[in-house]
């Protein structure tokens, strides 16, 4: 009877000893491949969300608020960025939290270490005094408080002459703008549409 018992005990034993063994395997080789993940920082976004609504403070104050379906963050990039890539909307706000400046693309991009937005596709943006600014790209660098663009934007004024062209610079709220291309161009001219309804209303009042 005692020979079965040590028998049993001894298969026992043995039964315990190798599940015990193949956990500490499958353990082993699960740590192995958790540690042995890599990605792609360049493609790979160190966070994703969506459908956000972020607001940003500028020397402890509100001052932007953003809005995008998609907000991907890839802050361990060569050239650290966030990106929103199904659509941005964006405003500007004074210190009365009235919004002085709107802006829409398709998508965007804000280099972080450089200070830098990239706009691109079906850019628009709208201005305190009303004034609308569309084109296919536009950059605002934040370091020196500009917005500027190499492709063709077309500027349209409420009651006054529609402009369009390259070269385009203004400043940070989009009042005080120009373009630096005048005239002949391989993309074309830089053109002054006149809003001739406006005109005759000024005529009349004359």
């Amino acid at each position: 009877m005692l020979s079965l018992i040590n028998r049993k005990y001894s298969a026992l034993a043995i039964f315990f000893s190798f599940v015990v063994s193949v956990v500490l395997i499958s353990c082993k080789q699960e740590v192995k491949n958790t540690v042995n993940f890599i990605y792609d920082h360049e493609t790979t976004p160190s966070m994703l969300t969506h459908n956000d609504t972020m607001m940003v403070s500028d020397s402890g104050l509100i001052r932007y608020k953003m809005i995008s379906k998609t907000w991907e963050v890839f802050d361990r990039a060569k050239d650290p960025h966030w990106r929103f890539p199904h659509g941005f909307y964006g405003e500007q706000l004074d210190t009365a939290f009235r919004v002085i400046f709107t802006v829409k693309a398709d998508t965007a991009w804000n280099y972080t270490l450089r200070k830098q937005w990239r706009l691109k596709g079906n850019v628009f943006i709208r201005n305190i005094k009303n004034e609308t600014f569309s084109g296919d790209e536009l950059y605002w660098d934040q370091r020196n408080h500009k917005i500027y663009s190499n492709l063709p934007v077309v500027v349209n004024r409420p009651d006054q002459m529609t402009l369009r062209g390259t070269g385009f610079e203004a400043n940070e709220r989009m009042t005080n703008y120009k373009f630096m291309n005048v005239g002949e161009m391989a993309s074309g001219k830089t053109i002054f549409y006149v809003n001739e309804d406006a005109e005759n209303n000024e005529e009349k009042q004359e």
